[in-house]
């Protein structure tokens, strides 16, 4: 019954979305021609209207291309967005390279830009509506997936336990098959009595969960759930070292899985990132270069020390680099071990407030066009504290496989400076699995609405010197 219900909502999925291809492209001709200009004699809606029915099989392929009409039924409604700009933008690129190829005249450029926000707009609220309507529905019991646990140790409990905390998934637990009778449900038979089970309840889905002392079975379990044409998904006995994303890799016939996805391990990644670097940061000193130059003077004649103050940190594979910042605080003896506080009475008073609105992080502009650095990316640490938290915090060293950033996902969440370290390597880890070009923009784009000003507070007497 779930793959006939599923069946059916691709289908409204398909059919709405071509509806509402033409819906966005009459909106985008209306916006254009009527808001932006009322000239709109010489180009007929009929036209546009005519260009979207040449439009639906590009539009279907690209969607289906992006999975979006698969079942999200427990995936963060965010996936989908993501999947939805993603497929929009390819068709509208496609569309914009028809134009130019086939000299499309009569047809407007900017149209189709404003199509393309309008149709992401329009059918972002169509999943959203659908994923509420779903939701209630399966609150109520309705669209329901029928699942069947097969064994009951601990990586069962656990898999049980998520299906009970999110109820919104529409999964209905049936019982589970194990030799033992400690579980929670209906036991519905031992580990050689599943085809029999099977051909009983017709569930739509077995979940294999099985601890590693049951591992002799699972030859059988998958034997049992092919032969009586039952959908199998398996949880690895090793699923907590697993991330959510993992690459498969293969040798000969054995897959590999590599328990750390890195996209910028890829070429073609990692070369559009260090492009975006480069242009960036040489835009970035051009427009900041009289900020600098004011505050370098400033330094020089209200401290004493080096207007720029060098560092080393670590990046990139673990290797020491230099990063430069602007001298805030007066020379000590502490610049290579200590921890720079909210309340800290090293801070000159201009140090201060450079360090307030991030001024003293413009000379790293220089440190991502030498390649040290990236404009986005986890903050690099010093030596000292690498070495201290390396051994306390899990995964800490994981943030090394990446080029350290000016800004990253902790920081735009509100996780920098003297803040806790453990939440900050999450946001690291979460950045360096899923990184994405829009990812990287969002995060450059918070940055300069709340990730310039930080909860630092300016310093008002400036009477301790640490030398």
């Amino acid at each position: 019954m779930i793959k006939e219900n599923q069946n059916f909502l691709n289908k409204i999925n398909a059919v709405s979305d071509i509806v509402i291809l033409f819906i966005s492209m009459t909106l985008a001709y209306l916006i254009r021609f009527h808001i932006f200009s009322s000239d709109s004699g010489y180009i007929k809606l009929i036209t546009y209207l005519q260009f979207s029915v040449i439009i639906i099989p590009i539009n279907l392929i690209v969607f289906n291309f992006f999975n979006l009409y698969h079942s999200f039924r427990t995936k963060v409604f965010i996936k989908e967005c993501s999947q939805i700009i993603k497929a929009n933008t390819l068709l509208t690129a496609i569309l914009l390279s028809m134009l130019f190829t086939l000299k499309l005249g009569n047809i407007s450029r900017f149209v189709i830009v404003i199509f393309y926000f309008v149709n992401i707009g329009l059918i972002t609220s169509k999943r959203l509506i659908i994923r509420k309507t779903l939701s209630n529905l399966r609150k109520k019991g309705l669209n329901l997936k029928h699942v069947i646990i097969v064994g009951a140790g601990e990586v069962a409990n656990e898999y049980l336990e998520v299906l009970e905390n999110n109820k919104h998934f529409g999964y209905s637990y049936s019982g589970y098959v194990a030799d033992s009778t400690d579980f929670k449900g209906e036991k519905l038979g031992d580990y050689a009595d599943l085809y029999e089970v099977l051909d009983k309840t017709q569930p739509d889905e077995v979940v294999c969960a099985l601890d590693i002392s049951d591992a002799k079975y699972l030859e059988n379990i998958v034997s049992a759930c092919e032969k009586s044409g039952t959908k199998i998904s398996i949880i690895p006995f090793s699923y907590k070292y697993i991330p959510s994303q993992p690459y498969i890799d293969q040798i000969g016939n054995i897959p590999l899985i590599n328990l750390r996805r890195i996209p910028l391990d890829n070429l073609g990644n990692a070369f559009t990132k260090r492009a975006i670097d480069i242009l960036g940061s040489i835009f970035l000193i051009i427009c900041t270069s009289p900020i600098m130059l004011i505050t370098a003077l400033i330094i020089k004649l209200t401290s004493d020390g080096s207007v720029v103050f060098k560092q080393k940190r670590v990046g990139l594979n673990k290797n020491l680099f230099t990063m430069y910042k602007f001298r805030s605080m007066k020379v000590n003896s502490y610049e290579e071990t200590g921890w720079s506080k909210d309340v800290d009475p090293r801070k000159t008073k201009f140090g201060s407030f450079i360090r307030k609105f991030s001024i003293d992080e413009l000379p790293q502009f220089f440190n991502v066009l030498k390649g040290d650095m990236s404009l986005v990316g986890p903050r690099p640490e010093l030596p000292h504290f690498v070495d201290n938290f390396k051994d306390e915090i899990p995964l800490y060293m994981v943030k090394h496989q990446v080029k350290p950033g000016i800004t990253g996902l902790a920081q735009v969440n509100g996780y920098r400076g003297d803040t806790s370290i453990k939440k900050r390597i999450e946001y690291d880890i979460s950045y360096i699995e899923n990184w994405t070009l829009l990812l990287d923009m969002s995060i450059l784009f918070k940055t300069v609405f709340k990730g310039l000003k930080n909860n630092e507070k300016i310093v008002i007497n400036d009477t301790i010197d640490m030398k």
